[in-house]
Parts: structure tokens; sequence; C-alpha cells
């Protein structure tokens, strides 16, 4: 695992990509990663604070991410039993102000190599449609994807990403904080116990 992690941080694949965008940044990879990993959350790709801190989830989707599963900061950082690993491990830069979208050359590359390396997981959460795509192989709906969780258990708990953005669809959907949350947070304390 730790060579894997090395060559993961020292690629450059998207770097030509990333100097032709609005915030022309350079690759810095961010994964968080421990063959010893009981629960992966596979999220979709870095954001501007977390290309800038090195630290997946430190802006407020990492707050909301924490309290859906149920966690205080130093549990949800403990790579021992947390793995955290992107759709892309790069902040993919802005587009008219936007997030682009992960580039799918960054999954393709890496992550059957990263997933073979985590041999103890029992529990997967695909946040967002990206992740969803890649572990679920849903190309459908993210709404309808999330809304049908219970299919997916025990093993995996899909989940919306956690942005302020999705704030309206929070409000939409109340199923998600009634009914999958309070299972969420059982099954990634029984996990992780």
């Amino acid at each position: 695992m730790d060579s894997l992690l090395t060559e993961i941080r020292a690629c450059r694949l998207c770097a030509d990509r990333f100097a032709a965008t609005e915030t022309a940044h350079a690759p810095r990879p961010v994964i968080r990663a421990r063959p010893t990993a009981r629960l992966l959350i596979a999220g979709q790709a870095p954001g501007m604070r977390v290309h800038q801190s090195g630290r997946p989830f430190t802006d407020p989707s990492g707050d909301r991410l924490r309290d859906w599963l149920g966690l205080d900061e130093a549990t949800f950082y403990d790579e021992q039993r947390i793995a955290i690993v992107p759709m892309a491990f790069c902040f993919p830069g802005y587009r008219k102000g936007s997030d682009l979208p992960p580039p799918a050359a960054c999954a393709g590359t890496w992550r059957d190599r990263v997933i073979a390396s985590l041999p103890h997981l029992r529990l997967t959460i695909p946040v967002g449609s990206y992740a969803q795509r890649w572990h679920l192989g849903k190309t459908g709906n993210m709404t309808e994807t999330v809304a049908n969780w219970e299919s997916f258990l025990p093993d995996t708990i899909p989940l919306p990403h956690p942005s302020w953005r999705n704030t309206a669809w929070l409000k939409r959907n109340p199923w998600f904080a009634d009914r999958l949350l309070p299972v969420l947070r059982a099954r990634v304390q029984e996990v992780l116990a």
C-alpha cells in the first residue's frame, strides 16, 4: 500500500488539463487509505479547499458528511479504519466558476489497484453520482439510487454529495434524514467497532 500511495501522490497524469483551467493549478493527489480500513468513503473529487489543505473533506461538505455519519473529526480521519478514496484524487479545477467533473483517467488508472489493496472493507459509501456509477454500476438518477439505499445493504449505502448545493434536495427528500441517516449511523458504528 505504501508504494501505491507514493505512486499516486506523484501522479501528474492530468497536469496539462489542470494547467488549462481557470485556476491553472498543478496536481495534488489527496487520498487516505490503509489496508486495515473497514469503511470506504468514495467521494467525487477534492474541491479547492481540500486541494489547498491536502486533507479530504476539510470544508463545509466534510462537516455535513461527518454529521451524517455520526463521526467526530478524529474518528473520520483515522485511516487505519476509514479509507477516503475519491473518484479523482486531484481538484479538477473550475470552468466558469463551477467545479469541473472528476477526470475519468484517474479512476481508470488507479481505482482497481486501490480497492484491491483494501481487503478488510465492510462498508462502502459512494458519495454522489460519479462514485455511485463506478461502485454500483448505476447510470440513472442519483435520487433514485439513494432512494433505493436499502437494496444495497449491508455492504453499501449510497449518499448524495454533502455540498451546500444539495440543501434544497435534502428539504425535498425528508426520508433521507428520517430513515436513511439513522441506519447509516448505526451501520458505521457497527463496522468501526
